[in-house]
C-alpha cells in the first residue's frame, strides 16, 4: 500500500465511521477499486486507522470521559455483546468482509428502512430521553451486534437506531453511538493487530509510516464529520442517509452482478 491509497482509505474512514452509511462497506469498496483489498496489510490497516477516528471522539467530548464512573459502566455494558460475538465469530466475520454483495444488500435494505425512521421515532424529538440508563445501554449494545455480523449494516446506524428504540432523542442517540465506538473500535484494532502479528506478518518502516499517516488523516477528517453530522441530523433527520445508502448499494450490486455475468461468459 502506498501513501495515496492510505490517504484515500483514511479519508473514507474519517467521513463514514460515525455516519449511518457503513464505513466498513465503503472501505471494502475503496480498497477493491484500488486493487488492494486482498492484501493482509490492507485488511489490518482498515481496522487500525479506526484509532485515529475514535481519538476524535475523545478530543471533542473529553469532558464526558471525566464525568463519573457510571459513564464507563454503561459503555462497558453496551460493549459486551459486540465484544463477545466479535471474538466468537471472528473468522465468519472476516469471510463476510470479502462479500461485496452482502455489503450492497445491507446498504439497500438499511437505506429503505432509514426512509421511515424519522416517522417511526417522531415522538423522540419532543418526548425523547437525554440520559442513557443501564438497561438501555445493554439494548443498544445488542443492536450493535447487527453491524458486527453483517458488514454494510453500519455500526453507527445500528447503535443510533438502538438509541432511538429505547426512546433517546436523535442527538443523545448519536452521541452515545460515538462514545460506544471508543471501546468497540479500540478492541477491534487491538485484536486485529494481534492476529496480524500471530499470522507471521511484520511491520517495516514504510508500513509504520503508512499506518501513522492513516491515523492522522482519519482523526482530522472525523473531527469535521462528527461536528457536521450532529448539526445536520438535528435539522434534517435520517431520510437523506437512506437515499444515499440505496444509491450506493444499487451501484455496488449492479457492478457485482455485472462482473459475475461477464466472468461466466
Amino acid at each position: 500500500m502506498g501513501y495515496f491509497e492510505a490517504i484515500v482509505l483514511a479519508v473514507v474512514e474519517g467521513l463514514t465511521e460515525f455516519l449511518p452509511v457503513s464505513s466498513t462497506g465503503h472501505m471494502i469498496i475503496a480498497s477493491s477499486a484500488m486493487g488492494i483489498a486482498g492484501d493482509p496489510f490492507t485488511k489490518m490497516f482498515t481496522i487500525a486507522i479506526q484509532l485515529g477516528a475514535i481519538l476524535s471522539v475523545v478530543v471533542l467530548y473529553w469532558k464526558r470521559f471525566f464525568k463519573d464512573i457510571h459513564f464507563y459502566l454503561k459503555l462497558g455494558l453496551a460493549f459486551l455483546p459486540a465484544g463477545l460475538f466479535g471474538f466468537l465469530l471472528n473468522d465468519y466475520i472476516d469471510k463476510l468482509l470479502e462479500r461485496v454483495d452482502v455489503v450492497g444488500w445491507a446498504l439497500v435494505l438499511g437505506g429503505i428502512f432509514f426512509l421511515f425512521v424519522d416517522r417511526l421515532f417522531k415522538r423522540n424529538e419532543t418526548e425523547g430521553l437525554t440520559t442513557v440508563s443501564y438497561p438501555s445501554a445493554i439494548k443498544i449494545g445488542l443492536f450493535q451486534v447487527l453491524a458486527i455480523v453483517a458488514p454494510g449494516v453500519s455500526r453507527a446506524a445500528a447503535t443510533i437506531l438502538g438509541g432511538l428504540a429505547v426512546r433517546l432523542n436523535r442527538q443523545t442517540a448519536a452521541e452515545f453511538s460515538f462514545f460506544l465506538a471508543v471501546p468497540t473500535m479500540a478492541a477491534a484494532t487491538g485484536y486485529k493487530l494481534l492476529r496480524f502479528f500471530m499470522d507471521g506478518h511484520q511491520f517495516g518502516t514504510h508500513e509504520l509510516t503508512v499506518l501513522a499517516l492513516g491515523n492522522v488523516v482519519a482523526f482530522l477528517v472525523a473531527l469535521l464529520a462528527i461536528r457536521t453530522f450532529i448539526s445536520f441530523l438535528s435539522r434534517n433527520g435520517f431520510k437523506v442517509f437512506g437515499y444515499y445508502r440505496i444509491v450506493v448499494g444499487v451501484i455496488i450490486l449492479s457492478l457485482y452482478y455485472l462482473g459475475a455475468q461477464l466472468q461466466m461468459m
